[in-house]
């Protein structure tokens, strides 16, 4: 009978037996020492013979072991090739709703040299013989996944040594690091099983509690607030594990709508406490800190930026900038400027800031400047995109906290008569709108209108003139300091417009006046 290509030697195995020898190489090179006592002592790599044979031994006796140990271990955790032969040719029996026993496994190895060498298929039954209980059957399986886990370490830790020996004018040292971050976090996350099934009752107490809370507080909201009223009351606050995308064309505001949410969420938890505030790490990868800092000093101080920058104050506004000043010192946000940010590094910065501080709110200014981890290529720039994108959402649910982060828009809304943005619009988009919780839009009709300012050279008569520059002046009236936060997606509510007043000469977002309060116009 010929052996199913499969189950012959793989390049798996190769691989395996390639690390075992080089390993060997490094740790016993005994060739070039005359005594034996200047020999260096072997180690083998980790590795428990004896629980691998006794794991696929309770297999071949009950075949229900593998749905116990199913999620914990895979063929490549074994450390003997022909063990996770052994195991995936289990795998498929039993997926094929048949009886996996020395008797069916005897004809897909028949031909296997590898087996051959263990007894062929004797080592078979030899391993159903001498299966121990399978009660600890998932105690082997456990501990199969650690020594595997130890030998990748050992790999990685190998290859990290030999590349910072091999210096290489092309790989910067920091791509080395966040190459090895990149494989240490991929290979404990292999780690991570996941969580089991949990009862509806249970999820429901949960969910209950989520809802209560909300009911109680004031604001009727369980997210964390925007600081903006009907926002707020659109969105429900940012609820954790959330991704929130912001997004905008230049000189639309987003940057100064996402430092405005910051400080109001930073700003209410230094001041209540309260589960409606949080401590917040803003990653700007656009502006330093400094600049930063500066934007949000002049929207709390309501002083001009660039009076400030320039340094045009009247003593009466450096008292209250003084003053504005000292009452921010404390408000609890982090700022971490750091350009061409790796998806890696930020992850590693915030999971930091998480332990020490308590993150409640991540900010990301803007999305499409964050490096992806690993190498990067223009080529496949979307992928890319999607590979951040789909990161950021891992963090929030790994953190469990909203991630509120900017991104560009394409130029195809220049191009549209009505410049309100679309969902299709978003630049890169790749996987944007597939994995964020929800997607906001920063509009100003001001901005597009003020540059159609009629031009008295266009038009041939001056009554025509003035009539247009009537019509233009009426309606830059009507939407003066007006912006507009288009919701486009949002996964827990509706979509819509919410109107919000905008300062331009402070970049600060505010509530318009609810005009339901206002006295009525007198006839």
């Amino acid at each position: 009978m010929i052996c199913d290509p499969m189950w012959a030697s793989t390049k798996q195995d190769d691989q395996a037996n390639d690390s075992l020898k080089r390993t060997i190489m490094v740790h016993a090179d005994i060739t070039q020492f005359t005594t034996a006592e200047e020999a260096p002592a072997y180690r083998s790599m980790p590795h428990n013979e004896e629980a691998e044979q006794a794991l696929l031994g309770a297999m071949l006796v009950n075949n229900d072991v593998l749905n116990r140990i199913e999620d914990i271990v895979e063929r490549e955790h074994f450390f003997i090739p022909v063990h996770g032969r052994i195991y995936a040719a289990v795998q498929q029996i039993v997926e094929k709703a048949q009886i996996a026993n020395p008797i069916t496994l005897k004809a897909y190895f028949d031909n296997d040299e590898a087996l051959a060498e263990v007894g062929g298929a004797s080592y078979l039954a030899q391993l159903a013989a001498n299966a121990a209980t399978i009660i600890n059957a998932a105690d082997y399986a456990r501990q199969i996944h650690e020594h595997f886990l130890r030998r990748e370490l050992i790999a990685i830790g190998e290859d990290m040594v030999n590349d910072a020996f091999e210096h290489s004018v092309d790989q910067a040292t920091e791509s080395q690091i966040e190459e090895v971050e990149k494989q240490l976090f991929d290979l404990a996350e292999s780690g991570n099983h996941g969580s089991e099934f949990r009862s509806f009752r249970d999820v429901a107490v949960e969910a209950l509690g989520t809802m209560e809370a909300a009911f109680r507080k004031e604001a009727g909201m369980a997210g964390t607030s925007t600081g903006l009223r009907d926002l707020d009351d659109q969105l429900g606050g940012l609820h954790r594990s959330d991704l929130v995308i912001l997004a905008g064309r230049p000189s639309m505001g987003k940057t100064a709508l996402a430092t405005n949410i910051a400080f109001n969420a930073a700003y209410t938890n230094r001041r209540t406490k309260a589960d409606d505030g949080a401590v917040v790490g803003f990653f700007s990868l656009e502006m330093s800190a400094e600049q930063l800092a500066s934007r949000i000093i002049s929207e709390q101080t309501n002083i001009s930026s660039d009076r400030m920058r320039k340094g045009e104050l009247t003593n009466d506004e450096f008292n209250r900038l003084a003053v504005g000043s000292q009452e921010l010192y404390s408000t609890p946000i982090f700022i971490d400027d750091s350009p061409a940010l790796s998806v890696a590094q930020l992850r590693t910065r915030a999971r930091r800031l998480k332990r020490t501080e308590k993150l409640g709110l991540i900010v990301v200014d803007y999305l499409q400047l964050l490096r992806p981890a690993g190498k990067s290529s223009l080529e496949h720039r979307v992928q890319e995109v999607s590979q951040i994108t789909q990161a950021l959402k891992a963090l929030a649910k790994e953190l469990d906290v909203p991630v509120l982060a900017l991104s560009q828009l394409s130029r195809a809304v220049e191009q549209r008569e009505d410049k309100r943005p679309l969902l299709s619009d978003l630049r890169e988009s790749g996987s944007i709108e597939q994995d964020a919780d929800a997607v906001m839009f920063v509009y100003r009709d001001e901005y597009y209108l003020e540059r159609k300012q009629p031009q008295r050279e266009a038009y041939d008569r001056e009554d025509l003139y003035q009539e247009k520059m009537l019509k233009w002046q009426s309606d830059m009236e009507a939407v003066h300091n007006m912006a507009e936060v288009i919701i486009g997606k949002q996964r827990h509510g509706p979509t819509g417009t919410v109107k919000l007043l905008f300062e331009p000469s402070f970049t600060h977002f505010d509530n318009l006046a609810d005009t339901s309060h206002l006295p009525e116009e007198m006839g």
